[in-house]
């Protein structure tokens, strides 16, 4: 619609909206800028803008109406505080001189010849009819993962191919929630590229998928993306940003990429990067495999990887949501980590990605071996899929009856059998070998750099039961389980010695978890890292050790908490706790301060800050060390200051191969390295 010129000069806004907007009804990109410090205690001190490209300041006020919006305002602690930084940050990203001018809110002159623009060097003015690129406010309210605020006001359309996508936006970010990426597909067959309807509300979550919790549905296979950035439909952009796809853990069992933890808004604000959370197929659902010729598994690998879906949507379409398809980085976590290290040995995702973060990725002792050890399909029979047909009711019959009544099974049941597989096996398309070729002697994407790190008591929560006041050291070792003969030699060697405090059972543990943290994470991790750059095998390559934690996985209520005091009373992180599985999640994604939960300490905030901006940075440059331009830019002061006094992150061919990330950070050697070699993980392991 057309709004009057008086009331556009005296407004700023026209308050009636026809159509969901998109960049083209504005013929603009649209950039969302905010000031992002993480301190959710401080949000509403920092505004959020939008820019736009350049135009007259009639126009200027017209585009800014057409999303709802008027000129961003002199007033308020933006122009005190933040604007300096988003300018600065602007000129740094399109090259643009730091003398530019921006249009913003305020009336003209008297006679209208004259209207308020903003550079670098302060406030100043303009010829109204002068083409100046364009400041907009973005008044849409912040809001926790969620609970996003639907109302007509802030939604955005993009346009892709043949997909018209509906989002909206928030004080951080466009968002587009719940966004279909596959066809459904029938039980055991591979996903392909969504053709349904070309319309898509992409305001609200899709459904988790189906799991053993009983949470979710089959038609599960949706994406969302988080993107401080959107490009002028039709026009190629230089500004696209690098995209983060997050794979979640959950066991390959459950989990969700809607998770509030991996809300993407923080790493796109603060990151200036495009983050796209993702389903796949849980379970049974998604790894079954049978001795058939047909049942092959690893379909939930396939919704992440194959060539029709997930990494295949954001090469089709990521650049219309404003992230640049030659510089993706996977990353996840648990059994995301298993899946990043899965494709990094997969051909079908070759070419899909250039950089990898694998966090807390399983390997070694019992359970931990199969994310990182493939069964082959009659291994995986062996071990589970033929118990599991028996469970469920359809082991008998010919192998074509058999998956036909597995077909009818409901979900519910098949997800909770006891014998459900969850395995990623050699099926000879996603994987080849039986794993990943850190030695050079099979596929492997080289054109990747890449990233494996563990958190200090990984292994806490994967060292069997809780002693009790009675358990043995010995019994305690043997419920990881491991061998009795490995038990009697772990006790003999004198390198897992027991703390002595009060805790008789406390210190028991400790033992334990340390065992299991080096068997099942941190020895095989290091091997990998330590092979893979021997040979060559990937672009680069990093390792860290995460020894600060919040919360995290907790099987055993209170181990993963610092203890609490009088001085800090939501715990004292400088105190001996479990820096526990999952503890790095809210640090990683700078969710911290969201639902409301508190910084225990004053290292928080800025350890935060500083792990948000190495992991974006990675994204940018395949370097997690920020660049210093970047950082001056941004106005990350806290960030700036830690790596002067701390040093740069080294990769392993450095001789401080493992960053060990706390307050303060500092560069090791490998760890643990005499531990490894009796528990028969040596750093040469995938050597042999």
């Amino acid at each position: 619609m057309f709004c009057p010129t008086t009331l556009l000069l005296s407004l700023g806004i026209c308050l009636v909206q026809a159509a969901v907007p998109s960049p083209a009804t504005v013929d603009s990109d649209l950039w969302l800028l905010f000031q992002n410090d993480l301190d959710w205690h401080t949000t509403a001190e920092h505004e959020s803008s939008i820019l736009l490209s350049s135009r007259s300041h009639f126009d200027a006020l017209s585009a800014c109406a057409k999303l709802n919006e008027g000129l961003t305002p002199t007033n308020g602690t933006f122009f005190q505080s933040d604007i300096q930084k988003l300018l600065a940050f602007i000129s740094l990203e399109t090259e643009a001189s730091p003398s530019q001018r921006y249009w913003i809110g305020g009336g003209a002159s008297v006679h209208g010849q004259t209207c308020p623009a903003v550079s670098k060097s302060g406030l100043s003015t303009a010829a109204c009819s002068e083409i100046l690129p364009v400041l907009c406010t973005n008044s849409a309210p912040n809001k926790v993962s969620g609970e996003t605020d639907l109302s007509p006001t802030w939604q955005v359309q993009v346009n892709s191919g043949k997909l018209s996508v509906t989002g909206t936006r928030d004080h951080l970010s466009f968002r587009f929630l719940g966004i279909p990426y596959a066809n459904e597909p029938a039980r055991w067959t591979y996903s392909s590229l969504y053709t349904g309807a070309p319309r898509i509300s992409a305001l609200t979550f899709g459904s988790p998928c189906a799991q053993n919790n009983l949470n979710g549905q089959e038609n599960c296979l949706f994406l969302n993306i988080f993107t401080p950035f959107l490009p002028a439909t039709g026009k190629p952009s230089k500004n696209l940003k690098p995209v983060m796809f997050w794979i979640h853990g959950g066991a390959f069992t459950g989990g969700e990429g809607s998770d509030s933890i991996y809300d993407g808004g923080s790493l796109a604000s603060r990151g200036d990067v495009v983050v796209v959370t993702i389903n796949y197929r849980l379970g049974a659902l998604g790894f079954l495999a049978l001795s058939d010729g047909v049942t092959n598994g690893n379909y939930g690998l396939a919704d992440q990887v194959c060539q029709v879906t997930a990494l295949k949507w954001v090469q089709e379409h990521i650049a219309s949501f404003g992230g640049d398809p030659s510089r993706v980085t996977i990353f996840g976590q648990s059994a995301g980590a298993g899946s990043v290290r899965a494709l990094l040995g997969s051909p079908p995702a070759f070419g899909t990605f250039s950089g990898a973060i694998a966090q807390s990725n399983l390997a070694g002792f019992a359970y931990a071996s199969t994310y990182s050890e493939y069964f082959t399909i009659e291994q995986e029979v062996e071990v589970a899929a033929g118990k599991f047909v028996v469970e469920v009711g359809c082991g008998n019959g010919t192998s074509t009856e058999v998956l036909d009544c597995l077909r009818k099974v409901p979900w519910q049941t098949l997800q909770t059998a006891a014998d459900a597989p969850r395995y990623v096996v050699v099926d000879g398309t996603f994987i080849k070998r039986d794993r990943l070729s850190v030695d050079g002697k099979g596929p492997v994407a080289s054109n990747a750099h890449v990233i494996f790190g563990w958190m200090a008591g990984d292994g806490a929560d994967f060292a069997g039961n809780f002693p009790q006041s009675t358990t043995s050291q010995t019994l305690s070792i043997e419920g990881i389980p491991i061998a009795a003969n490995l038990t009697a030699a772990i006790l003999q060697s004198g390198l897992f010695p027991r703390p002595s405090t009060a805790n008789e059972t406390l210190d028991t543990f400790n033992v334990t978890a340390r065992v299991a943290s080096d068997g099942e994470f941190v020895c095989l991790d290091q091997a990998t890292a330590h092979s893979g750059s021997l040979h060559n095998v990937f672009k680069s390559m990093w390792t860290y050790q995460f020894e600060r934690s919040y919360m995290g996985f907790e099987p055993i209520p209170g181990i993963c908490d610092p203890p609490a005091t009088a001085t800090h009373p939501f715990g004292d992180p400088s105190l001996p706790y479990f820096q526990c599985h999952s503890g790095e999640l809210f640090f990683n994604f700078g969710t911290l301060g969201q639902s409301s939960m508190p910084f225990r300490d004053q290292f928080d905030l800025p350890f935060e800050q500083i792990t948000v901006d190495a992991w974006t940075s990675f994204a940018r440059t395949f370097n997690p060390n920020p660049d210093a331009t970047f950082l001056a830019a941004r106005g990350y002061t806290n960030t700036t200051t830690a790596l002067r006094q701390w040093g740069l992150w080294k990769d392993v061919n450095s001789r401080e191969p493992v960053r060990i990330l706390s307050w303060p950070s500092r560069g090791s050697g490998w760890l643990e390295q005499e531990q490894c070699d009796l528990l028969g993980f040596p750093l040469d392991f995938y050597e042999h």
